[in-house]
């Protein structure tokens, strides 16, 4: 004879969670008829999918850095001084980018001085824009072209770096990139030019970078003080 318990019918298994996107919230106010709520879940949906996009862009930034491995420095200045070029960075980092989603563009304005900004986005749809200004190189006999092509690539490359957190290096002995190369003429006077633009005090900022003028900036540390310009620039 069968017990009491065994003619109890069983118990409906829990059911799990359902989780509701704002899009999925968003869907049904509008199949109701419900604009008001519609509205605000516009609003909603659309902060959370830039929130997505950026968790996204910082994932995939962190990713292809860490594959990133040193640019080498593959042509000479005028100066002598060793530097990679456009086609060496491109070669280093773009199919990398790529690969995680990543890409790249960017625009520019020329006026008394010349106007870099480097766009670095994600195909989930967030970007992020590094700019940089400089005046024409002048130097090594170059006519008025070639003094504005020189500065838009050299801007692109240093924009580039910075969008990227890179810097180039060396692949000859093993030594440290320019760490005890001072930066040249032109990138003294960008770092001038930088700091007035974010109204900077010139003196605190050698102080902070334990130097006696912009001049004695070693090359290996530009891209650290163009960052903590740009980091008052939007403070």
């Amino acid at each position: 004879m069968s017990s009491a318990a065994e003619k109890l019918p069983a118990a409906p298994a829990a059911s799990a969670p359902v989780v509701t996107s704002p899009q999925e919230m968003l869907a049904q106010a509008v199949a109701r008829g419900d604009t008001a709520l519609a509205e605000k879940l516009m609003d909603l949906a659309d902060r959370w999918e830039k929130k997505q996009a950026l968790r996204e862009f910082s994932s995939a930034i962190a990713a292809a850095k860490a594959e990133i491995k040193p640019i080498a420095r593959n042509k000479l200045g005028h100066n002598s001084k060793a530097y990679a070029d456009m086609a060496a960075t491109a070669t280093a980092v773009d199919p990398i980018l790529s690969a995680h989603g990543l890409g790249y563009r960017y625009r520019a304005t020329q006026g008394d001085r010349i106007t870099v900004t480097c766009v670095l986005f994600h195909r989930a749809g967030h970007e992020e824009e590094t700019t940089l200004t400089g005046p024409a190189d002048t130097t090594g006999n170059k006519n008025a072209i070639q003094a504005i092509g020189s500065t838009l690539t050299y801007l692109q490359r240093y924009s580039l770096f910075l969008a990227l957190g890179l810097a180039a290096g060396n692949d000859d002995d093993g030594k440290a990139a320019g760490a005890g190369e001072k930066i040249d003429q032109q990138q003294i006077d960008h770092l001038i030019q930088l700091a007035e633009d974010v109204g900077a005090d010139k003196a605190k900022f050698c102080a902070y970078m334990k130097i006696d003028s912009f001049a004695d900036l070693p090359v290996s540390r530009l891209p650290q003080a163009i960052n903590a310009l740009n980091a008052k620039r939007k403070s």
